[in-house]
């Protein structure tokens, strides 16, 4: 077998055991890599257009849903995409108040189209005359909204969403349960023209302390009306029932008239939105013993927000 021979037949038995076969400088023809994708380059493109999208896609979720206001309490099942501060001037019925700065709001995004993810900042708490403290109060710091179905104002007007939430056990020692506690929720709503009602039922189960805390069960409705553009007006009970802990079987109701103004365009597409209510517990009677008393006996509360 000459060279040229022998070098074939080599060449052959490379390419059936897969090894590649080095090409040389005289053959006739010669074979380039082809380019292989950069990866890196490819991924950094793809969230480029994800965050040039952003807009487009929080625009066209809440143009799906139904667009009443966000009311002062209860969480709405709708996604919201804003800034938002709270504030709450509690009395204990004690004697003691409390003050309560932010009262664990922060910013709302809207990430997918269907869903949104609250990130919230630690409240403030200030509490005089008995036990004075003053510190941070346990961190309510993530809920993440899941819109199960929705429908806007011409299409039915109704929307059903299950949340998830964390507080972490971040509080000074006069105001922290010393427990993380998850939240599920599921909420829904449903309008009729100028009127709608939104509601959340929620379970908050700490994952120790059981036998101080005990699992709270929660129950929020708004009932609201809009005339005039401008004027939400609203009504919400908040009800919250214990199982086990200090307050094991009992039942704790809030009434919350209030008015929210809004949304006023300021610039671009940034909004403003304003309210205040009074909020006043009706059970248990304050006659019964100290534990079995309202967390609080009746508050203040305002808030104020930056939709965009």
């Amino acid at each position: 077998m000459n060279s040229r021979s022998r070098r074939a037949a080599l060449l052959a038995g490379l390419a059936l055991l897969g090894v590649p076969v080095p090409g040389r400088a005289d053959d006739a023809t010669t074979s380039t890599p082809a380019p292989t994708p950069n990866s890196d380059a490819s991924y950094g493109s793809d969230l480029s257009q994800y965050f040039a999208d952003w807009f487009a896609r929080s625009d066209a979720a809440k143009a799906s849903q139904p667009h009443w206001m966000t009311p002062l309490v209860t969480v709405t099942p709708r996604l919201e995409q804003e800034v938002r501060y709270d504030q709450y001037w509690e009395h204990l019925g004690n004697g003691a108040n409390i003050d309560q700065w932010d009262s664990g709001k922060g910013l709302e995004l809207i990430p997918t189209s269907t869903e949104e993810v609250l990130l919230n900042a630690p409240p403030y708490l200030e509490r005089d005359i008995r036990k004075p403290a003053q510190g941070w109060g346990d961190w309510p710091f993530l809920t993440v909204k899941q819109r199960l179905l929705s429908e806007n104002e011409q299409n039915g007007n109704y929307i059903v969403t299950a949340y998830l939430g964390f507080q972490a056990p971040s509080g000074n020692t006069a105001f922290t349960q010393h427990a993380w506690v998850i939240t599920p929720t599921l909420g829904a709503g449903k309008g009729w023209g100028d009127f709608d009602i939104q509601t959340t039922l929620s379970i908050a189960q700490p994952t120790a302390q059981q036998n101080i805390i005990g699992t709270a069960l929660i129950w929020n409705t708004t009932f609201q009306y809009n005339f005039a553009t401008y004027f939400w007006p609203e009504f919400e009970t908040n009800l919250t029932h214990w199982y086990g802990g200090e307050r094991d079987g009992k039942t704790q109701m809030f009434l919350t008239p209030g008015l929210i103004l809004g949304r006023f365009p300021l610039a671009g597409r940034l909004l403003f939105v304003v309210g205040a209510g009074y909020q006043f517990a009706v059970t248990p009677k304050l006659t019964e013993t100290p534990v079995l008393t309202p967390i609080y006996n009746h508050a203040w509360l305002i808030t104020a927000r930056t939709p965009f």
